[in-house]
């Protein structure tokens, strides 16, 4: 049976199938658990002007925050060339916002890889810091 990890790692496999990157052949998707269970997905869709493309990671959270959902257990994040796809800093900073505790990467063996926001993003400036 597989894990709730496994299963966030699959789905974000899922949603990376259907990203538009035809510009880098670079496909990443991500999967974004809510508290109360439900997971959304995202994909990276590429633009020709290149500082208008959506990262999977922003995606997804955009998604999720559109309908509704503003708490979350966790993220998965896969890419279909190349893992351990780590967040770019822009999505590194979103994440952040939202608090999301548990970030979730496949290496290329398929071994499930977990980071804490503090491991992904030390010394970093959030909501708190404008309090």
């Amino acid at each position: 049976m597989a894990t709730w990890e496994q299963t966030l790692i699959e789905a974000a496999k899922e949603a990376a199938l259907h990203s538009y990157s035809p510009y880098s052949n670079f496909a990443v998707g991500a999967a974004l658990l809510s508290e109360n269970g439900t997971v959304i997905t995202g994909c990276n869709v590429e633009n020709a002007s290149y500082g208008l493309t959506m990262c999977a990671e922003r995606g997804a959270i955009q998604t999720a925050i559109a309908k509704g959902y503003t708490a979350f257990k966790a993220i998965a994040i896969v890419g279909l060339k190349s893992n351990p796809c780590m967040p770019c800093g822009a999505c590194r900073q979103v994440m952040l916002e939202f608090d999301i505790p548990q970030i979730l990467l496949e290496d290329e063996a398929g071994h499930i890889i977990s980071y804490t926001m503090d491991e992904m993003l030390p010394h970093s400036f959030g909501p708190k810091d404008l309090e």
